[in-house]
This record gives structure tokens, C-alpha cells and sequence, in this order.
């Protein structure tokens, strides 16, 4: 289960952590790229993680999290959800106070 622990790891390492489709600078789905909008105008600074680029954790991740879709973002090692639940959390003004401060604002 050595991957799972890696995941883990990864969840607990980065205070605000998106598993995505590509990157933030180059998202390879919608749904992915709109997480990354959402957290961006937000202002604050986040990890990710390229599921593409490791497919061990692109299987596994979904078992960890009981999440079956992809982007999948954490926050504070807590699962919030996919592009959907982030968009609506964003419009609600919700997320913005999930979110660590990061001094921007």
C-alpha cells in the first residue's frame, strides 16, 4: 500500500493540494482548468499534482478519497471536492474562507 501512504504524504505536506489533469499553466481537461481559475483568483498559493504523470496514484487516488472523478482538491488534508463543489463553495464565498491566508490580502 506504499502508494497510499505517498498520497498521504502529498494531502498532508501542501496546506491547499489540487490532483489534476495537467498542469496549472497547461490543464488538460475543463473541469481541471477551471479549478485552477478558481483557486488562482482566490490568491492563494497551491500544490498539485499531474495525475498523468503517475498513473499509480491516478488509480489509487479514488480508493483513498472515495472520490471517483477528477480534479480533486484538499484543503487542510480534508477532501473538498471536484470542479463543481469548488466553483459553487467560490460563488458562495465559502472557499475564500476555507482557503490558509496567504498575506495577499
Amino acid at each position: 500500500m506504499e502508494v497510499l501512504d505517498r498520497i498521504k504524504q502529498q494531502v498532508s505536506e501542501n496546506p491547499v493540494l489540487l490532483y489534476m489533469k495537467g498542469t496549472p499553466d497547461f490543464p488538460q481537461c475543463g473541469f481541471s482548468g477551471r479549478a485552477v481559475q478558481v483557486l488562482q483568483s482566490c490568491g492563494t498559493e497551491f500544490g498539485f499534482v499531474n495525475i498523468f504523470e503517475d498513473p499509480e496514484v491516478r488509480e489509487n487516488l479514488k480508493l483513498y478519497s472515495n472520490w471517483p472523478t477528477f480534479p480533486q482538491l484538499f484543503i487542510n488534508g480534508e477532501l473538498v471536492g471536484g470542479s463543481d463543489i469548488i466553483l459553487e463553495l467560490y460563488e458562495q464565498g465559502e472557499l475564500q474562507k476555507m482557503l490558509p491566508q496567504t498575506g495577499n490580502g
